[in-house]
């Protein structure tokens, strides 16, 4: 094992190691489906103090409690788990979709940014449910980044931005789907999609018949006034140190603006992120490719890691190529959007 500024970095077969720092009240990072999650006992108050300090996180936005078992959710919100729960349950779990319901008192508040509801969802990784099993514990764990930096999908991102604020490192490679999971609220009257992810609206709505989405997911402009109910609702996120502006339209007229926009910042070192389709539009200018359209996952997979290689290459200004709201695309827009800090250009 070696460690990094005091932060030990763990391989998948030292998780024995990892998982008793857990245990001590410490905060660990480990993989997850979807981003690397920074760990720590959910019922813990220090412990969860802790990462709110680690990432620098506002202490009102509420975290997600991972569990190991699917009946673990029980021993977390008040009252049985209803019928919708179930149904969500037997089809998405273990996976990227976090169930919101209302909480139990041994829940901290500081765990739930203070409202009466728990967000809670049983990853779909090797690591993950390994560590929070043999943990015991339900495990609180936001993505393993600074707060407002793009999500963590390689270990070297976690290593980035938390050695030497955090006591441990779990290792497993790059995540699966490249974006955090699907939040929905089953604690209204009709079930709420809060916030977009690896299981689509589609897919909920196939299952449950009905289903509201929250403004606040289309949305093209922040809005600080509401309190956030679910994480990635209020504050800018997923945001790397260059300017960025999405581009939104007909891919044709897309197309042009990139090309209108790099030749108007000449006197600014340009990046340009675009799909496999676009891919030959802007020789001589640095361009990474995101996926391709026909595969939505290459695409959720590759943004947050290109956004971080594009301020590590000093880049002042990253034009990105906007896509459909449909599918996973409803995803990769919400965390686009809140990259670009709501700067969208309409064409």
């Amino acid at each position: 094992m070696r460690s990094i500024k005091g932060t030990k970095l763990f391989s998948a077969k030292e998780i024995k190691e990892a998982t008793e720092l857990l245990r001590e009240g410490k905060l660990v990072a480990f993989p997850t489906e979807t981003v690397y999650g920074l760990g720590a006992n959910a019922l813990d108050e220090g412990a969860v103090k802790a990462i709110f300090t680690a990432k620098g996180r506002p202490s009102d936005n509420p975290l997600i409690i991972h569990i190991g078992e699917e009946e673990d959710i029980e021993d977390l919100i008040s009252g049985r788990v209803p019928q919708l729960a179930e149904k969500l349950i037997n089809k998405f779990w273990p996976g990227p979709l976090t169930l919101i319901l209302p909480k139990a008192k041994k829940v901290p508040d500081i765990t739930t940014g203070g409202l009466n509801t728990v967000a809670v969802r049983m990853p779909n990784h090797p690591i993950a449910l390994k560590l929070i099993k043999e943990t015991g514990l339900p495990l609180a764990a936001p993505s393993a980044n600074l707060s407002g930096k793009p999500s963590p999908t390689l270990v070297e991102h976690v290593i980035e931005d938390l050695a030497g604020r955090i006591a441990g490192i779990v290792d497993g490679g790059q995540t699966g789907l490249g974006v955090e999971s699907t939040v929905i609220d089953l604690s209204r009257e009709v079930p709420t999609l809060l916030r977009p992810g690896g299981v689509t609206y589609e897919e909920l709505l196939e299952e449950l018949g009905e289903i509201e989405i929250d403004p606040v997911v289309k949305s093209k402009f922040a809005d600080e006034s509401k309190a956030a109910i679910s994480p990635g609702m209020k504050y800018r996120h997923y945001a790397p140190q260059a300017e960025v502006v999405l581009i939104e339209g007909k891919e044709d007229k897309i197309k042009d603006k990139i090309k209108e926009l790099i030749t108007a910042n000449v006197d600014k070192k340009i990046g340009v992120m675009v799909s496999k389709e676009l891919e030959d539009s802007y020789l001589g200018s640095n361009v990474k490719i995101m996926g391709s359209k026909d595969n939505l996952i290459e695409i959720s997979q590759s943004i947050f890691k290109l956004l971080r290689e594009f301020d590590e290459e000093g880049v002042e200004k990253i034009l990105i190529e906007g896509l459909q709201l449909e599918g996973l695309g409803l995803a990769i827009m919400n965390r686009l959007r809140k990259s670009a800090a709501y700067q969208i250009v309409e064409v």
